[in-house]
Order: C-alpha cells, then structure tokens, then sequence
C-alpha cells in the first residue's frame, strides 16, 4: 500500500516546524497556532476576494431582502394581488439565490483540500497537546463551558483545567479574529 500522506506531512513539516520551533513556549504552542491562524485566514479571505465577485453578491444579497420585505409587508397587509405578483417573481429570485450560494462555495473547494491537511497536521504535532488558560470573562464570552459539554459528549473525558481551552478552540478563535481583520483590509463590505 502506497503512504501518500508521508510526503504531505513532510511538506507541511518543512513549513511549520520553523514556525513552531520560533515559539516561545514550544510545549505550549500558542503562538504557532495564531501563526497558522493568520495563514489560513488569508488563504480562504483571498480566495474569497478573487473568486467570488463581492460586488454581484452583495447586489443579489439586497435584491433577496427586498424581495422578502416586500412580500412580508404584502402579507401583512392581506395584499393577495401583490403576493401573487411575488410569488410568481420568486422561482427567479431562488435561481439567483441558488447561483449566490454556487458562487460561495468556489473558494471551498479551493481551499478544502489545504485547511483539512493543516489540521491533520495539527493534530498529529505538538499542537495536539496544547492548552490554553483564558482570562475569566473571555472564558464565559466565548462559551467556552458548552463547548467543553458537546466536546465531553464527542470525546469523552471532561475539561480539568480551570478556563482552560484545547488548540481546537483557540484556534477557531484566532481564525475568526484574524478573518474579520482581513476582510476589512482587503475590503470586503461584509462580516462573513
């Protein structure tokens, strides 16, 4: 049987090995998890930039709530002529909803591939064993308490340490962090 994934964790040990061996706390590696938060945020936030034309979805996006609003407020009112009139215009507006969400999901399939091998990556490395001790009101903001539940149902075990968070979470919080920075840089008009 081929190894094919000997060679990719060779590459991606070539890339991030440098990066984690740069930490300050190499056992603990938050920093390098931060460090491919950014990386990887910036992949999907360029991909998204060049392949999914922000301009035309946001046009679309518009169109869709005023569509909505409309027929809301024509509801509202009992208007059967004027909903009849929208819902013979609506088999258009669920074909350019279709086309918005096609168009979203090119840069997945870009940036699939990568992102699952990074994280097998990550799982296999020191990273694996990192953890994270939050400041009290991050911990709470962030929900952390029910993300350690639905992990202590799909993993067993429970969390020991107090405010504490694995690499998994931490590194969701960085990627949304690092994400909403560059969307605005590279402007986006958009959250997410």
């Amino acid at each position: 049987m081929v190894d094919i994934m000997g060679p990719i964790y060779g590459v991606l040990n070539a890339i991030f090995n440098p990066i984690l061996a740069i930490d300050p706390n190499p056992a603990n590696p938050a920093l390098t998890v931060l460090i491919i938060a950014f990386i990887v945020s910036l992949i999907t936030t360029v991909a998204n930039k060049y392949l999914v034309d922000q301009d035309e979805l946001n046009e679309k996006q518009k169109a869709m709530q005023e569509f909505n609003k409309e027929l809301r407020e024509a509801q509202k009112r009992g208007d059967g002529k004027k909903i009849a009139e929208l819902q013979a215009k609506q088999a258009d507006m669920m074909k350019d909803q279709t086309a918005m969400m096609t168009d979203q999901f090119k840069p997945m399939i870009v940036t699939f591939v990568p992102i699952i091998l990074i994280f097998f990556w990550m799982r296999t490395s020191a990273i694996h064993n990192l953890v994270i001790i939050l400041p009290k009101t991050v911990y709470w903001v962030t929900l952390t308490p029910l993300w350690h539940v639905i992990g202590s149902f799909v993993y067993g075990g429970k969390a020991t340490i107090p405010y504490g968070i694995g690499w998994l979470l931490w590194y969701m919080i960085c990627t949304f962090g690092m994400s909403q920075i560059l969307r605005k840089y590279l402007g986006f008009k958009q959250g997410f």
